[in-house]
Protein backbone atom coordinates (compact mmCIF):
# COMPACT_ATOMS: atom_id res chain seq x y z
CA UNK A 1 0.00 0.00 0.00
CA UNK A 2 2.99 2.16 0.85
CA UNK A 3 3.75 2.27 -2.53
CA UNK A 4 1.07 3.98 -4.04
CA UNK A 5 2.36 6.96 -1.59
CA UNK A 6 4.20 8.76 -4.33
CA UNK A 7 0.71 8.95 -6.83
CA UNK A 8 -1.33 10.59 -3.85
CA UNK A 9 1.80 13.74 -3.12
CA UNK A 10 0.66 15.55 -0.22
CA UNK A 11 1.14 18.88 -2.13
CA UNK A 12 -1.85 17.98 -4.36
CA UNK A 13 -3.92 16.58 -1.72
CA UNK A 14 -3.51 19.34 0.84
CA UNK A 15 -6.97 18.49 2.62
CA UNK A 16 -5.61 14.61 2.99
CA UNK A 17 -3.91 14.81 6.69
CA UNK A 18 -3.37 11.34 7.06
CA UNK A 19 -2.93 9.08 4.45
CA UNK A 20 -0.47 6.59 3.19
CA UNK A 21 2.37 8.54 4.10
CA UNK A 22 3.51 7.79 8.12
CA UNK A 23 2.21 4.87 8.96
CA UNK A 24 -0.85 5.71 11.29
CA UNK A 25 -4.30 4.61 12.47
CA UNK A 26 -6.63 5.47 10.16
CA UNK A 27 -6.82 8.29 7.14
CA UNK A 28 -7.94 11.95 8.23
CA UNK A 29 -9.49 14.01 5.96
CA UNK A 30 -10.16 17.89 6.81
CA UNK A 31 -13.37 19.04 6.31
CA UNK A 32 -13.09 22.39 7.53
CA UNK A 33 -11.20 24.76 10.49
CA UNK A 34 -13.09 22.44 12.75
CA UNK A 35 -13.68 19.48 11.90
CA UNK A 36 -11.92 16.24 10.52
CA UNK A 37 -13.11 12.82 8.44
CA UNK A 38 -11.65 9.94 10.18
CA UNK A 39 -12.25 6.81 8.21
CA UNK A 40 -11.05 3.43 8.39
CA UNK A 41 -12.00 -0.37 7.94
CA UNK A 42 -11.22 -3.92 9.33
CA UNK A 43 -12.39 -7.31 9.57
CA UNK A 44 -11.79 -10.99 10.12
CA UNK A 45 -12.49 -14.49 10.45
CA UNK A 46 -14.20 -15.97 13.76
CA UNK A 47 -11.81 -16.26 17.03
CA UNK A 48 -14.92 -17.66 18.94
CA UNK A 49 -17.86 -20.00 18.77
CA UNK A 50 -20.71 -17.60 19.45
CA UNK A 51 -21.96 -15.96 16.29
CA UNK A 52 -22.95 -13.18 18.39
CA UNK A 53 -20.19 -12.28 20.53
CA UNK A 54 -17.70 -12.93 16.85
CA UNK A 55 -19.74 -9.75 15.34
CA UNK A 56 -19.43 -8.19 18.98
CA UNK A 57 -15.47 -8.65 19.09
CA UNK A 58 -15.17 -8.07 14.91
CA UNK A 59 -16.97 -4.74 15.54
CA UNK A 60 -15.33 -3.19 18.63
CA UNK A 61 -12.19 -3.96 17.06
CA UNK A 62 -12.76 -2.06 13.64
CA UNK A 63 -14.00 0.92 15.81
CA UNK A 64 -10.61 0.84 17.40
CA UNK A 65 -8.77 2.73 15.43
CA UNK A 66 -11.16 5.62 15.30
CA UNK A 67 -11.18 6.21 18.59
CA UNK A 68 -7.18 5.24 18.68
CA UNK A 69 -7.05 8.85 16.64
CA UNK A 70 -9.04 10.77 19.09
CA UNK A 71 -12.24 10.50 17.42
CA UNK A 72 -16.04 9.90 17.75
CA UNK A 73 -17.28 7.21 16.05
CA UNK A 74 -20.84 8.55 13.63
CA UNK A 75 -21.44 5.76 10.78
CA UNK A 76 -20.75 2.16 10.04
CA UNK A 77 -20.84 0.03 6.71
CA UNK A 78 -21.15 -3.83 7.48
CA UNK A 79 -18.23 -6.08 5.40
CA UNK A 80 -18.87 -9.56 5.44
CA UNK A 81 -17.96 -12.94 3.65
CA UNK A 82 -20.04 -15.81 4.32
CA UNK A 83 -20.81 -19.46 2.47
CA UNK A 84 -23.52 -20.36 0.87
CA UNK A 85 -24.97 -22.90 3.59
CA UNK A 86 -23.90 -20.99 6.63
CA UNK A 87 -27.90 -20.92 8.35
CA UNK A 88 -29.18 -17.90 8.10
CA UNK A 89 -29.94 -17.37 11.79
CA UNK A 90 -26.17 -17.52 12.21
CA UNK A 91 -25.48 -14.83 9.59
CA UNK A 92 -28.47 -12.75 11.75
CA UNK A 93 -26.46 -13.14 15.35
CA UNK A 94 -22.87 -12.18 13.61
CA UNK A 95 -24.56 -9.13 12.17
CA UNK A 96 -26.96 -8.19 15.24
CA UNK A 97 -23.59 -8.52 17.38
CA UNK A 98 -21.76 -6.20 15.31
CA UNK A 99 -24.76 -3.69 15.45
CA UNK A 100 -24.90 -4.16 19.39
CA UNK A 101 -21.37 -2.54 19.40
CA UNK A 102 -22.57 0.23 16.77
CA UNK A 103 -25.46 1.03 19.00
CA UNK A 104 -23.14 1.46 22.31
CA UNK A 105 -20.83 3.96 20.15
CA UNK A 106 -23.93 6.07 19.43
CA UNK A 107 -23.26 5.50 16.00
CA UNK A 108 -25.30 4.06 13.22
CA UNK A 109 -24.67 1.32 10.79
CA UNK A 110 -26.15 2.77 7.38
CA UNK A 111 -25.52 -0.29 5.00
CA UNK A 112 -22.55 -2.66 3.81
CA UNK A 113 -21.79 -5.28 1.41
CA UNK A 114 -21.44 -8.81 1.73
CA UNK A 115 -19.97 -11.61 -0.86
CA UNK A 116 -20.18 -15.47 -1.11
CA UNK A 117 -17.21 -16.81 0.51
CA UNK A 118 -15.42 -20.04 1.93
CA UNK A 119 -15.21 -18.92 5.49
CA UNK A 120 -17.00 -16.55 7.24
CA UNK A 121 -15.45 -12.81 7.43
CA UNK A 122 -17.47 -9.83 9.50
CA UNK A 123 -16.32 -6.15 10.00
CA UNK A 124 -17.12 -2.61 9.77
CA UNK A 125 -15.75 0.94 7.44
CA UNK A 126 -15.96 2.85 10.07
CA UNK A 127 -16.38 6.64 9.91
CA UNK A 128 -15.73 9.12 12.26
CA UNK A 129 -15.44 12.40 13.60
CA UNK A 130 -13.03 14.64 15.42
CA UNK A 131 -11.30 18.45 16.31
CA UNK A 132 -8.29 18.97 14.35
CA UNK A 133 -7.04 19.85 17.74
CA UNK A 134 -7.56 16.81 19.24
CA UNK A 135 -6.01 14.49 16.94
CA UNK A 136 -4.69 11.40 18.65
CA UNK A 137 -1.20 10.54 15.64
CA UNK A 138 1.54 7.45 16.40
CA UNK A 139 4.08 10.56 16.42
CA UNK A 140 3.90 13.38 18.82
CA UNK A 141 5.42 11.49 21.98
CA UNK A 142 7.45 13.29 24.05
CA UNK A 143 9.90 13.23 26.49
CA UNK A 144 8.81 13.72 30.17
CA UNK A 145 5.47 12.05 28.54
CA UNK A 146 3.84 8.79 30.65
CA UNK A 147 3.01 5.45 29.22
CA UNK A 148 -0.43 4.01 29.90
CA UNK A 149 -2.20 1.04 28.47
CA UNK A 150 -5.80 0.66 28.92
CA UNK A 151 -6.75 -3.04 28.91
CA UNK A 152 -4.46 -5.84 29.82
CA UNK A 153 -2.63 -8.15 27.27
CA UNK A 154 -3.51 -11.98 26.21
CA UNK A 155 -6.60 -12.01 23.74
CA UNK A 156 -4.29 -13.84 21.28
CA UNK A 157 -2.69 -16.39 23.31
CA UNK A 158 -6.63 -16.99 25.29
CA UNK A 159 -8.61 -17.49 21.74
CA UNK A 160 -5.63 -19.88 20.18
CA UNK A 161 -5.80 -21.93 23.69
CA UNK A 162 -9.77 -22.29 22.94
CA UNK A 163 -9.04 -23.20 19.65
CA UNK A 164 -6.49 -25.73 20.26
CA UNK A 165 -8.62 -27.07 23.01
CA UNK A 166 -12.14 -27.09 21.84
CA UNK A 167 -14.90 -29.36 21.20
CA UNK A 168 -13.61 -30.06 17.44
CA UNK A 169 -10.08 -31.62 18.93
CA UNK A 170 -10.09 -35.41 18.87
CA UNK A 171 -9.88 -37.84 21.93
CA UNK A 172 -6.31 -39.17 20.60
CA UNK A 173 -5.01 -35.44 20.57
CA UNK A 174 -6.57 -34.16 23.96
CA UNK A 175 -4.59 -37.37 25.69
CA UNK A 176 -1.61 -36.24 23.89
CA UNK A 177 -1.46 -32.96 25.10
CA UNK A 178 -2.59 -33.89 28.49
CA UNK A 179 -0.07 -36.86 28.42
CA UNK A 180 2.32 -33.40 27.76
CA UNK A 181 1.19 -31.58 30.87
CA UNK A 182 -0.88 -29.05 28.28
CA UNK A 183 -3.93 -27.38 30.18
CA UNK A 184 -7.39 -27.80 28.92
CA UNK A 185 -9.10 -24.24 28.64
CA UNK A 186 -10.14 -22.51 31.65
CA UNK A 187 -14.18 -21.25 30.33
CA UNK A 188 -13.02 -18.16 32.94
CA UNK A 189 -10.18 -17.52 31.02
CA UNK A 190 -11.97 -16.50 27.81
CA UNK A 191 -14.64 -14.65 29.63
CA UNK A 192 -12.42 -12.53 30.43
CA UNK A 193 -10.90 -12.31 27.49
CA UNK A 194 -14.09 -11.75 25.20
CA UNK A 195 -15.28 -8.81 28.19
CA UNK A 196 -11.92 -7.31 27.33
CA UNK A 197 -11.81 -7.87 23.18
CA UNK A 198 -15.90 -6.38 23.26
CA UNK A 199 -15.07 -3.15 25.77
CA UNK A 200 -15.03 -0.20 23.37
CA UNK A 201 -12.28 2.22 23.27
CA UNK A 202 -14.20 4.86 23.67
CA UNK A 203 -13.72 6.00 27.10
CA UNK A 204 -10.30 5.66 26.80
CA UNK A 205 -10.43 7.98 23.77
CA UNK A 206 -12.36 10.75 25.57
CA UNK A 207 -9.78 10.32 28.56
CA UNK A 208 -6.96 11.00 26.25
CA UNK A 209 -8.63 14.36 24.26
CA UNK A 210 -9.32 15.63 27.92
CA UNK A 211 -6.05 15.21 28.93
CA UNK A 212 -5.07 16.72 25.53
CA UNK A 213 -2.82 13.58 24.50
CA UNK A 214 -1.55 13.74 21.25
CA UNK A 215 0.63 10.64 20.70
CA UNK A 216 -1.12 6.96 21.22
CA UNK A 217 -2.22 3.90 19.05
CA UNK A 218 -4.38 0.69 19.79
CA UNK A 219 -2.83 -2.86 19.91
CA UNK A 220 -4.01 -5.46 17.74
CA UNK A 221 -1.52 -7.60 15.54
CA UNK A 222 1.59 -6.57 16.23
CA UNK A 223 1.48 -6.66 19.98
CA UNK A 224 2.32 -4.13 22.27
CA UNK A 225 6.17 -3.88 21.26
CA UNK A 226 5.70 -3.86 17.81
CA UNK A 227 3.00 -0.61 17.88
CA UNK A 228 5.31 0.64 20.40
CA UNK A 229 8.36 0.76 17.96
CA UNK A 230 5.79 2.56 15.30
CA UNK A 231 5.19 5.07 18.03
CA UNK A 232 8.58 5.71 18.49
CA UNK A 233 9.73 5.47 15.09
CA UNK A 234 7.15 8.41 14.43
CA UNK A 235 7.60 10.23 17.21
CA UNK A 236 11.58 11.32 16.38
CA UNK A 237 11.23 12.14 13.54
CA UNK A 238 11.73 15.69 15.20
CA UNK A 239 13.62 14.89 18.10
CA UNK A 240 14.43 11.22 18.97
CA UNK A 241 12.88 9.59 21.61
CA UNK A 242 13.01 6.02 23.68
CA UNK A 243 10.14 4.39 25.25
CA UNK A 244 11.08 3.03 28.47
CA UNK A 245 8.60 -0.23 29.40
CA UNK A 246 8.57 -1.57 32.75
CA UNK A 247 7.43 -4.83 31.89
CA UNK A 248 6.39 -6.34 35.66
CA UNK A 249 3.57 -3.43 35.47
CA UNK A 250 2.03 -4.66 31.77
CA UNK A 251 -1.34 -6.34 33.25
CA UNK A 252 -1.78 -9.86 31.89
CA UNK A 253 -5.33 -11.44 31.43
CA UNK A 254 -6.18 -14.35 33.39
CA UNK A 255 -4.39 -17.21 32.62
CA UNK A 256 -2.27 -16.08 29.79
CA UNK A 257 0.73 -17.16 31.19
CA UNK A 258 -0.51 -20.77 31.77
CA UNK A 259 -1.03 -20.95 28.00
CA UNK A 260 2.42 -19.39 27.38
CA UNK A 261 4.05 -22.06 29.13
CA UNK A 262 1.84 -24.68 27.13
CA UNK A 263 2.40 -23.22 23.50
CA UNK A 264 -0.42 -21.63 22.60
CA UNK A 265 0.90 -18.60 20.56
CA UNK A 266 0.16 -17.09 17.49
CA UNK A 267 2.13 -16.57 14.86
CA UNK A 268 2.67 -12.91 16.05
CA UNK A 269 4.86 -14.53 19.09
CA UNK A 270 7.93 -15.73 16.23
CA UNK A 271 6.54 -12.48 13.79
CA UNK A 272 6.73 -9.75 15.80
CA UNK A 273 10.08 -9.74 17.32
CA UNK A 274 11.65 -10.72 13.63
CA UNK A 275 10.45 -7.80 12.44
CA UNK A 276 10.47 -5.30 15.16
CA UNK A 277 13.33 -7.21 17.48
CA UNK A 278 16.18 -5.04 16.52
CA UNK A 279 14.32 -1.84 17.55
CA UNK A 280 14.11 -3.28 21.03
CA UNK A 281 16.65 -3.05 23.77
CA UNK A 282 15.36 -6.15 26.27
CA UNK A 283 16.68 -6.27 29.86
CA UNK A 284 17.85 -9.40 31.15
CA UNK A 285 15.42 -9.33 34.07
CA UNK A 286 12.65 -10.00 32.36
CA UNK A 287 11.30 -13.32 32.14
CA UNK A 288 10.86 -14.79 28.64
CA UNK A 289 7.04 -15.33 29.33
CA UNK A 290 6.93 -11.74 30.02
CA UNK A 291 8.67 -11.23 27.02
CA UNK A 292 6.58 -13.19 24.67
CA UNK A 293 3.23 -12.06 26.06
CA UNK A 294 4.07 -8.43 24.96
CA UNK A 295 5.20 -9.73 21.72
CA UNK A 296 1.88 -11.65 21.07
CA UNK A 297 -0.82 -10.22 18.99
CA UNK A 298 -3.82 -8.91 20.14
CA UNK A 299 -7.54 -9.19 18.96
CA UNK A 300 -9.52 -5.70 20.01
CA UNK A 301 -6.49 -4.36 22.57
CA UNK A 302 -6.29 -0.97 24.42
CA UNK A 303 -4.60 2.02 23.66
CA UNK A 304 -1.05 2.54 24.36
CA UNK A 305 -0.88 6.90 24.97
CA UNK A 306 1.36 8.81 25.82
CA UNK A 307 -0.22 11.51 28.33
CA UNK A 308 2.09 14.16 29.12
CA UNK A 309 3.16 14.76 33.11
CA UNK A 310 0.81 17.62 33.70
CA UNK A 311 -2.34 15.73 32.86
CA UNK A 312 -2.02 12.21 33.95
CA UNK A 313 -4.47 13.42 36.92
CA UNK A 314 -7.03 14.49 34.28
CA UNK A 315 -6.33 11.51 32.59
CA UNK A 316 -7.05 9.00 35.46
CA UNK A 317 -10.02 10.83 36.30
CA UNK A 318 -11.96 10.36 33.45
CA UNK A 319 -10.85 6.85 33.73
CA UNK A 320 -12.46 6.75 37.02
CA UNK A 321 -15.45 8.60 36.01
CA UNK A 322 -16.16 6.31 32.46
CA UNK A 323 -14.91 3.04 35.06
CA UNK A 324 -12.06 2.72 32.70
CA UNK A 325 -9.15 0.98 33.75
CA UNK A 326 -5.56 2.07 32.75
CA UNK A 327 -2.51 1.16 33.72
CA UNK A 328 1.12 3.58 33.91
CA UNK A 329 3.73 1.51 32.44
CA UNK A 330 6.76 3.65 31.47
CA UNK A 331 7.47 6.74 29.84
CA UNK A 332 9.42 8.39 27.21
CA UNK A 333 12.68 9.60 27.36
CA UNK A 334 14.98 11.69 25.43
CA UNK A 335 17.20 9.49 22.89
CA UNK A 336 19.92 9.38 20.74
CA UNK A 337 19.48 8.29 17.09
CA UNK A 338 21.29 5.42 17.29
CA UNK A 339 19.38 4.26 20.51
CA UNK A 340 17.03 1.26 20.55
CA UNK A 341 13.90 3.36 20.56
CA UNK A 342 12.05 0.79 22.99
CA UNK A 343 13.59 -0.10 26.23
CA UNK A 344 12.14 -3.08 28.47
CA UNK A 345 13.50 -3.32 31.33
Amino acid sequence: MRQLAEDFPQAEYPDLIVGLGRPDDAAVYRLDDERVLIQTTDFFTPIVDDPWLYGAIAAANSMSDVYAMGGQVRVCLNIAGFPEDLPSETIFEILAGGAAKVQEADAAIAGGHTVTNPEPFYGLSVTGMAAPGSLIRKGRAAAGDHLVLTKALGTGIITTAAKLTGASEDSRTRQARHAQGKPDLDPAHLDSAIASMTQLNRAAAKAGRAADVRSGTDITGYGLLGHAVEMAAASSADAPVRLQIEAARVPALPGAFDYIGAGYLTRGSIRNPEHFGSKVAVAGSVPAARRTLLWEAETSGGLLLAVPASAVGTFGAVCEGEEQPFWEIGQVVPAREDDPVIELL
